[in-house]
């Protein structure tokens, strides 16, 4: 019964409703959520906190920033359902709508200025690389042997896993360090209008999940940030559940020394025998799915599996 009371607490401030209501598809920032209901932060971190003390949202800390998406343990389905029949077709947030428009613009030319000052790199690496199509296509069969069903995206960056496979998912999540990464994430994946999908930031060495949590656990160009590889993939066979499979997506050994410095490289390339080896000591039963060889980089699939 209190819970019950309150949450009915909770929405019972038009600032809050419009909260409710403005976070239903996206999540937005607090700063965002400000400039859209044009109100002090304050005030509304105030609005906020009391939504999250009725776990009716939940609060991100990204760097500097915080946050606000749907919580996780209330039935909002049925809230919604309710407040839409209420509302008789009305849009009370008509106004924010508008503001919420223009947040949503900026978010976008962020992205679109991030790849323009990245392009060059894109295109030297793409064009050293099989082409991408290819290499999809394999990630999807081999994402989809089993169904997707929950996903886990581990060092999501601009969200493109989530991209690729959340049209097959139930829900995905995607993790990254950066949030630069993740506001990018975000600004792709609202524009991509998948509303199963969130991005949160985490280290990909402590995942704030519990063990078997994920049906398919994606790592893609990911691997070769990591000075300690084992580690990072034997945090990520623990997300699998039963029946999942881990999936890998790397460079085999490569002699481009310059990516050390000029991307950030760790690791040039992985053998097969190091990454499957890797897989089965964190239990998993692992091989190669797919294999394919550009000009200068090869791209491989590994897959694991529960033993």
């Amino acid at each position: 019964m209190q819970r019950l009371l309150d949450i009915l607490a909770a929405l019972a401030d038009p600032t809050r409703m419009k909260i409710m209501l403005l976070i239903r598809d996206i999540e937005l920032a607090m700063g965002e959520l400000a400039e859209v209901l044009d109100q002090s932060q304050p005030r509304v971190s105030r609005h906020v906190r009391i939504l999250a003390e009725a776990g009716l949202v939940r609060r991100n800390k990204e760097g500097a920033w915080v946050f606000v998406g749907l919580g996780h343990n209330v039935p909002t389905a049925e809230i919604y359902a309710l407040v839409d029949s209420l509302l008789a077709g009305r849009d009370i947030i008509a106004a924010e709508r508008a503001r919420l428009a223009q947040v949503r613009t900026g978010r976008q030319k962020a992205v679109d200025s991030w790849f323009d000052a990245h392009a060059a790199e894109w295109d030297l690496i793409r064009g050293l690389e099989a082409p991408e199509a290819a290499i999809d296509a394999d990630i999807l069969a081999a994402a989809r042997g089993g169904s997707v069903g929950r996903l886990l995206d581990i060092g999501t960056g601009t969200g493109r896993m989530i991209e690729l496979l959340g049209g097959d998912a139930t829900s995905a999540i995607g993790i990254d360090r950066s949030p630069e990464m993740l506001r990018l994430a975000r600004a792709k994946l609202a524009e991509g209008d998948f509303p199963i999908a969130e991005v949160r930031q985490a280290d990909m060495r402590a995942l704030p999940f519990e063990p078997h949590s994920f049906d398919t656990v994606t790592l893609h160009h990911v691997l070769h940030f990591a000075d300690d590889p084992a580690s990072v993939l034997a945090q990520a066979a623990r997300m699998v559940a039963p029946g999942g499979k881990l999936l890998v997506v790397d460079y085999a050994p490569h002699a481009r020394e310059d990516f050390r410095s000029r991307f950030q490289h760790v690791r040039l390339g992985f053998e097969d025998a190091a990454v499957i080896g890797w897989m089965n000591s964190a239990g998993l039963q692992a091989d190669v799915a797919a294999r394919h060889h550009g000009p200068e980089l090869t791209v491989v699939l590994w897959q694991g599996r529960p033993a």
